[in-house]
């Protein structure tokens, strides 16, 4: 049967364990990228909502025969 070529040392395992574990852990780009992209959605749509809302009150408070 085949025989292993090298067998790994305690420390090059416990080095492999942690690179895996700080991978798996770590943020990637893209759920920051997400993140970002939903808070900037969300304050868009917060601005809008005023900006509709303050737009039309405005227009309501025009009387059509002034101009």
């Amino acid at each position: 049967l085949g025989k292993q070529d090298y067998k790994k040392t305690r420390p090059m395992l416990r080095a492999t364990r942690l690179k895996a574990e700080a991978k798996k852990t770590a943020l990637g780009l893209k759920e920051v990228a997400l993140v970002l992209a939903a808070i900037l959605v969300f304050l868009l749509a917060f601005y809008a909502f005023f900006y509709l809302n303050v737009s039309n009150e405005v227009d309501l408070d025009l009387d059509p025969d002034e101009n």
